[in-house]
């Protein structure tokens, strides 16, 4: 009796040996080809399940999402049962600095994917594009339920910070990869613009001043 094939399977080893080959190349040199010879499949295998180089871009950069928004959640659950709202966003942005291998990749592969849609309109209409959105959304939310509670300083207007600390965590991360700074220096930026948005109060937890 024939093997069954799991597609979801198949589909994420060829996202992962995408995933590898750009990490090793840059992502604006990588072919089906050479992603086909990294999984070890044929070049038709890897066109059945993904037909464009645009569709499996978008399916291997999601994976890697996918993949940061658990390191993500590792991050919450490390700062305890019921974390506080910057606990929460501490995780988020400190998550995507490029600290080590995965995170590297992560930052790399989503930075060219982003600069090589400025000049492939087949790559910026991908969906991927407006993914972003969903991280801010969060982050505003988060904002908003810690200015609820009364934890943020007055006149904090949530979305522009949300956009805001995005943006600076996107650039300090593009700063370590290159290496402008240290994931250290990055981080300490990012405290300090949360100090400004947050009470001190909130900050100087009883949780904080035990780690530190």
């Amino acid at each position: 009796m024939p093997k069954r094939v799991d597609h979801a399977e198949r589909r994420t080893e060829i996202a992962e040996a995408l995933v590898r080959v750009a990490a090793r190349r840059g992502l604006h040199a990588v072919g089906m080809r050479d992603v086909a010879a990294e999984a070890g499949v044929s070049l038709r295998l890897v066109q059945y399940y993904f037909e464009t180089k645009e569709k499996l871009l978008l399916f291997g950069l999601r994976h890697l999402t996918g993949k940061f928004r658990e390191r993500v959640a590792a991050r919450v659950r490390a700062a305890g049962d019921a974390p506080e709202p910057r606990a929460v966003i501490e995780a988020l942005l400190m998550a995507a600095l490029p600290t080590d291998e995965e995170s590297r990749t992560f930052h790399h592969l989503l930075t060219s994917y982003a600069v090589l849609a400025v000049n492939d309109r087949a790559l910026a209409a991908q969906p991927f594009i407006k993914d972003p959105d969903a991280a801010e959304d969060a982050l505003a939310g988060l904002l908003r339920q810690a200015q609820e509670a009364g934890l943020l300083r007055p006149g904090v207007d949530a979305r522009s910070e949300a956009v805001g600390l995005l943006a600076m965590s996107a650039g300090l991360g593009t700063s370590v990869l290159v290496g402008q700074r240290t994931p250290e220096s990055a981080a300490a930026v990012l405290t300090y613009h949360l100090d400004r948005v947050f009470h001190p109060a909130e900050h100087d937890t009883p949780a904080r001043r035990t780690r530190e």
